[in-house]
């Protein structure tokens, strides 16, 4: 998407007329305006050039952004400082002034006989002069208002200035003829036809028009620049500054000047400038600007960090690898760009009616003016029942209902480490009925962790850990990291061995001190010593609840069991009981063979366990449940990259791959699984947001044009004066912007508002279909159950296989016919024994 900035807006006709000159243009697939930060995504082979003739074509200015890549983050923040208030606030101050020396003579010296200096108070003419030039100033002050309605008029695409422009024009053309009728009639010395005349002044009005909606714009304008708050704090994290080695020596350099490849250094105390990987030195970082995250993260040579960061203990020598807009702080900040740069379905509705809106009020005061005068009614009456419609009238509150809403929605999750990409994906997310969670990675950890320890009679469980870690210490396998980690947290310091052997799917075995280790499957153990029946029965347990029992010996006999296992998050559990009370299914989608997987989905509280789904599996159950309901898939991993494209809503872990973030449509930079339900809870109060602007837009227009025209006059008296409708007009867009900022208040992490939907129906269908089982002997964890799934999909007349080292089968679907030696072949290449 092509982003550019857009000049001359100023309410959603604008907008809407700028997306249809831009869409016509040849080679534009999509386009979306947004008035509240004045800027458009272009998306398509146009040029930018014909992109911007449109735009100018339509009466507007248009620039591309990022034309300078050389632009900081400090004037991207300066473009999006609210200058607008300022200017506003001297034209309202200047306005005010005039204004009321105008309505002291027009109403207080008129209608309660406040005294003037005599030369004014005997001389009526003069009066309505003085009236017309203060009136006058008070429109130079204003002239924006003139210049972009006439400008729209020109180019046939009248907008909210428009309206403005055409009343208090209206009003000051009619009140100048009074005055003028008035003065011939003082000529004359008619003085009933003088005083007749001055009451149908409207100079007053046509001033206050133009102030009244000076305020509006002023206290809109303020408003809608607190809605960008988050994406100009977001902006305000970027380091200005960073020191870099240069020709062996430390330099500070701009930001900008940091290249891929350099050399640069922080300090305790400093912020990290760029993305990097670091070369030397260890410290603590703290990554809650990023991730809100403020437990800070230790750092060592090897480990990435990121921009905005801070390094709170050690110094520490770094290689940049992500600068400028590459960095992940950048990347947020452009997905919170593009989320405001995007329409929500919802806005389409609210754009349908602003580009056909402003027209139409044209045509209602017209018909206004002249039904009144039709009725018998004074010109000067019509009139003024005819400029009420034109500045009650406010396009701009449907144009910002859905926009600021967005901006402040997606600013709140992106303090919140929950990034939305787009506006849609904001709106839809509190629409999903069904929810599927990825096994591994999302609700557990995704690295095995020690669960069980039991040790044989007569052994403490420390004597057991112990000789266990100094088995394994030589071992690559990734059950023995798990009880390495276990033994440095406990602080068990394992012993030197010798003779280490690894047999490949079954065990280790090493001499300790004069003393001889082993530990490995039931099988392996079996061969070297007896295995009491509770210790077995205690393993076949573990096993059931989807673990992993190593059996442990010394000398001949069994010390005990340590079970491993890729454990639940502490805080899944708790957030699929979120999901499940908003009223919708989770579904926990996994590789994983039926009995692990269903032990670690009752232990999570999903509602359905689907196993041994491969990545295209994962697809086509994805689609199975769309059929069913809205569905978001949650996913950390390349194998879940084509489920993330094909659901309704995509979200990625943050801590995922690369492949899985591009591919979703939200990103949870805290990689908990406790942000799923805060997403849907935030998105549902926007989308609730919304409803309530747009209600209160259309509510207000429905209400307030009829009785502007004067509608209820003859049946209840009730009658608008055009100072009042312009009043109006002015608190209906503060009104919708401010109540979009009370998402700012909104606790994401707090269930204590979840609305429950109505739960779906959820029927799934086996994805995998079974058409030959190996029985395979010598696998004894998940790892030596990856290595036969992929010697096994290596094959080309094999689509999946399906592996259990509980089971001890590989079931496998076929594609093509291939002989039993052939798959015997390559199972047992890896070291494992296939059963005929």
């Amino acid at each position: 998407m092509e982003q550019y900035t857009v000049t001359g807006m100023s309410c959603a006709a604008c907008s809407a007329r700028v997306e249809k000159a831009v869409s016509a243009v040849p080679g534009v697939t999509s386009c979306s305006v947004s008035l509240l930060t004045n800027s458009m995504g272009v998306e398509g082979s146009a040029s930018a050039e014909a992109v911007i003739k449109a735009v100018e074509d339509a009466g507007y200015g248009a620039a591309k952004k990022g034309e300078d890549k050389a632009r900081t983050q400090t004037a991207d923040e300066e473009a999006l400082a609210d200058k607008e208030t300022p200017l506003l606030k001297k034209r309202l101050i200047a306005s005010l002034g005039f204004l009321a020396v105008l309505m002291y003579v027009s109403m207080g010296h008129m209608m309660w006989s406040w005294p003037l200096p005599a030369f004014l108070a005997e001389n009526h003419v003069a009066v309505g002069l003085l009236q017309l030039l203060l009136a006058a100033i008070v429109m130079v002050i204003n002239q924006k208002f003139f210049i972009s309605g006439f400008k729209g008029l020109i180019h046939r695409a009248p907008n909210m200035d428009t309206l403005v422009a055409l009343g208090s024009g209206a009003s000051f053309v009619y009140s100048t003829y009074a005055l003028f009728a008035m003065t011939h009639a003082q000529l004359h010395g008619d003085a009933e036809a003088v005083m007749g005349f001055m009451h149908e002044f409207y100079f007053e009005s046509a001033a206050m028009i133009l102030t009244l909606i000076t305020v509006g714009k002023m206290l809109e304008a303020r408003s809608k620049g607190r809605t960008t708050d988050a994406l100009k704090s977001l902006m305000r994290l970027a380091p200005k500054t960073a020191v870099v080695e240069r020709s062996g020596q430390e330099i500070t350099v701009a930001v900008s000047e940091v290249k891929k490849g350099d050399i640069f250094v922080v300090r305790p105390g400093e912020n990290i400038p760029v993305d990097g990987v670091v070369l030397s030195g260890s410290s603590a970082v703290n990554e809650s600007a990023l991730t809100g995250e403020s437990i800070p993260v230790d750092k060592a040579p090897g480990d990435q960090v990121s921009a905005a960061t801070l390094n709170q203990s050690g110094f520490i020598r770094c290689e940049a690898v992500r600068v400028g807009e590459d960095t992940t702080l950048s990347q947020i900040i452009k997905m919170v760009s593009d989320a405001a740069a995007t329409k929500a379905p919802i806005a389409k509705v609210a754009d349908k009616v602003s580009g056909i809106f402003v027209p139409a009020v044209l045509g209602i005061a017209v018909l206004t003016l002249i039904v009144w005068m039709l009725a018998g009614q004074s010109f000067g009456y019509a009139l003024a029942r005819g400029i009420s419609v034109l500045v009650i009238s406010c396009p701009c509150a449907l144009g910002l209902a859905t926009p600021v809403a967005i901006m402040v929605g997606s600013g709140v999750g992106a303090k919140n480490g929950i990034l939305f990409k787009t506006a849609v994906s904001l709106e839809e997310a509190g629409k999903v009925q069904i929810v599927a969670l990825d096994k591994t990675g999302t609700i557990t950890s995704g690295e095995p962790r020690v669960t069980d320890i039991l040790p044989a009679d007569g052994v403490k469980e420390e004597a057991l850990l112990k000789a266990a870690a100094s088995l394994e210490r030589n071992s690559e396998h990734p059950l023995a990291k798990a009880i390495m980690v276990l033994s440095r947290e406990r602080g068990i310091e394992p012993e030197s061995v010798e003779d280490f052997h690894a047999l490949p799917g079954n065990g280790l075995a090493a001499k300790c001190g004069g003393r001889e280790l082993f530990g490995g499957n039931l099988k392996y153990i079996r061969t070297k010593t007896a295995v009491p029946a509770s210790l077995q029965s205690a393993a076949e347990k573990l096993a059931e609840s989807g673990k992993t029992p190593l059996f442990f010996g010394e000398d001949g006999k069994l010390i005990g069991i340590i079970a491993v296992a890729d454990v639940i998050k502490p805080e899944s559990p708790e957030a699929i009981r979120a999901l499940k009370n908003m009223g919708i299914r989770v579904v926990m989608l996994t590789g994983d063979n039926q009995r692990t997987a269903k032990a670690i989905g009752e232990e999570a509280g999903v509602d359905h366990v689907i196993a041994g789904v491969l990545p295209d599996g994962k697809e086509k159950v994805i689609r199975e449940l769309k059929a069913q309901g809205r569905v978001m898939m949650v996913g950390d991993g390349i194998n879940d990259a084509p489920a993330l494209t094909a659901v309704d809503i995509g979200v990625a872990i943050g801590a995922g791959t690369d492949v899985a973030i591009d591919a979703a449509d939200v990103v949870l930079m805290k990689s908990r699984l406790s942000d799923v339900p805060a997403a849907i809870r935030l998105s549902r109060a926007t989308l609730r947001n919304i409803h309530e602007n747009l209600f209160w837009a259309f509510i207000y227009n429905t209400i307030g044009i009829p009785l502007a025209a004067g509608v209820w006059i003859p049946i209840f008296g009730w009658q608008l004066s055009p100072m009042f409708g312009a009043a109006a007009m002015s608190l209906s867009s503060f009104c919708v912007v401010t109540n979009a900022l009370r998402l700012n208040l909104l606790k994401i992490q707090s269930a204590k508002r979840d609305k429950k939907i109505k739960p779906v129906t959820v029927e799934v269908k086996e994805s995998v279909t079974m058409e030959k089982t190996m029985k395979i002997e010598g696998m004894m964890c998940p790892h030596c159950e990856a290595r036969v799934k992929k010697c096994l999909e290596a094959l080309p007349q094999v689509d999946a296989a399906v592996v259990s080292h509980e089971a001890g089968t590989a079931v496998l679907t076929l594609n093509a016919e291939i002989a039993d030696s052939e798959l015997k072949r390559v199972v047992e290449d890896q070291g494992y024994t296939v059963l005929d």
